[in-house]
């Protein structure tokens, strides 16, 4: 039977947590199994005596509360037959879920902890992590791993494993991880007279891709790409250029001035549609609709491009001075304030680490486990579209994780803003960062 609580988001269920302090804001429905009823057995009656002998009913499981955004909406199955699979092997344990919106999830997650109400465990986005581990709602894992003879830091990514520890502290396991990849229309491609992308390109070879596509026609663009925080820290990455050295603040660089400018650059230079040229049509319905030579996205894309009307595959990201490809990353912690941590930990490692669970998540594609062991990989290898999924593999040996300081939404709301700005011709891109470089300087004083 499965078991899934839902939380309803909305202005009442907000304003309920504000004012009832410890009150949840979860609207629950849970079914319990049926406790085994104690029985009696008389013994033969004696002479003189009457003896009775009892059976104690069963220890009732551990229940914990998992809160969740990732698995919502359209992979809540999925961690249901997990959740079964863990039960199966952990009768002791019942796991009840507890899912909100990504939009909505953090500031629930913040108002059931202020109200002493926080789920055992929980799932963490990378950027969002060190806010949580460094306000200390999230317990140590150290003595956990430490008494648990099975456990292997080794079978996690290494990258993805130390990126959810603070000062050698592990606050999280890695749960899953996606990557973003340069796509590209195979027909455009050979209508334009072009060879194919391949793992080695640079920004010059996109670029001149991307024109020769564009001279196609008037309803077909080279290429697109986010002109935002998302796709900028990345960019500047594969310039060389990191936003922070050491305690000082960076962003303002050479190469994050020039990873800018090429951002910029090709939407001012036609290569790439402008908002008004899109039309509020998405990046992906454009590429769908064979209007884009090439689209830098996720793998998450791989479902929703299966049907496209004309040949596809992937590389690489082609970076600048040298190579980087985007990694975002979700961990899964346990409270500190829980009483059932022990429980709550083997529920988080058999999801993040065991082979029924990394085997269900590749298997539906909701994103990648972070395990080493690569003959899980073989399935999601093998299927097509797109034929080079080697290259989302190959992809993790320069991945660029984003900056993430105490402050992160304001830092990025900060860099949104002057990115507009500079791409609306507002101010050039030295301009802007150097104005992101005061700014960010001000959050972390």
């Amino acid at each position: 039977m499965k078991k899934r609580i839902l939380i309803l988001v909305g202005v009442m269920a907000l304003l309920a947590a504000a004012c009832g302090g410890g009150a949840s804001t979860t609207t629950t429905t849970t079914t319990a199994e049926e406790a085994t009823a104690p029985t009696t057995t008389e013994a033969p009656a004696e002479p003189t005596t009457t003896q009775a002998t009892t059976t104690a009913a069963p220890a009732e499981p551990t229940t914990i509360r998992y809160f969740t955004f990732s698995a919502a909406p359209d992979n809540l199955d999925v961690l249901d037959e997990m959740i079964a699979a863990f039960e199966a092997q952990n009768p002791d344990v019942k796991v009840e879920v507890e899912t909100a919106p990504f939009g909505d999830y953090f500031t629930l997650l913040q108002t059931q902890i202020a109200g002493n109400d926080a789920p055992d465990a929980f799932e963490l986005n990378f950027e969002n992590f060190v806010s949580f581990a460094s306000k200390g709602v999230l317990a140590d894992l150290g003595p956990l791993t430490a008494a648990d003879s099975d456990f292997d830091g080794a079978a996690y990514y290494q990258r993805a494993f130390d990126a959810f520890a603070i000062d050698g502290t592990q606050y999280a396991l890695p749960e899953s991880y996606s990557t973003v990849m340069l796509f590209y229309n195979k027909d455009l491609f050979d209508q334009a007279g072009i060879a194919y992308p391949n793992d080695n390109w640079t920004w010059t070879d996109e670029r001149a891709a991307a024109e020769a596509i564009n001279a196609l026609g008037d309803n077909v663009w080279g290429s697109f790409a986010g002109v935002h925080f998302w796709e900028f820290y990345k960019a500047a990455a594969q310039s060389g250029c990191s936003f922070f050295t050491g305690d000082q603040v960076t962003v303002n660089g050479a190469g994050c001035v020039e990873a800018l400018d090429f951002m910029i650059g090709n939407v001012t230079s036609g290569v790439q549609p402008s908002a008004a040229d899109m039309g509020g049509v998405s990046d992906g319905d454009m590429f769908l609709n064979g209007e884009l030579g090439m689209i830098t996205t996720g793998i998450w894309m791989f479902g929703a491009f299966a049907d496209a009307p004309f040949e596809w595959d992937v590389v690489v990201e082609p970076g600048n001075t040298q190579g980087g490809s985007h990694f975002f990353a979700n961990g899964v912690g346990v409270s500190a304030a829980s009483d059932k941590q022990e429980a709550a930990y083997r529920w988080l490692r058999f999801f993040t680490s065991s082979d029924e669970s990394a085997k269900l998540r590749i298997a539906a594609s909701w994103e990648l486990p972070t395990l080493t062991d690569q003959s899980l990989y073989d399935a999601y290898l093998a299927a097509t579209p797109p034929a080079n999924r080697e290259a989302v593999l190959k992809s993790l040996e320069n991945v660029v994780v984003p900056p993430v300081i105490e402050r992160q939404n304001e830092m990025q709301d900060l860099l949104n803003g002057l990115i507009e700005r500079a791409l609306a011709g507002e101010m050039t891109s030295q301009e802007a960062l150097d104005q992101a470089k005061t700014e960010i300087e001000a959050l972390l004083n």
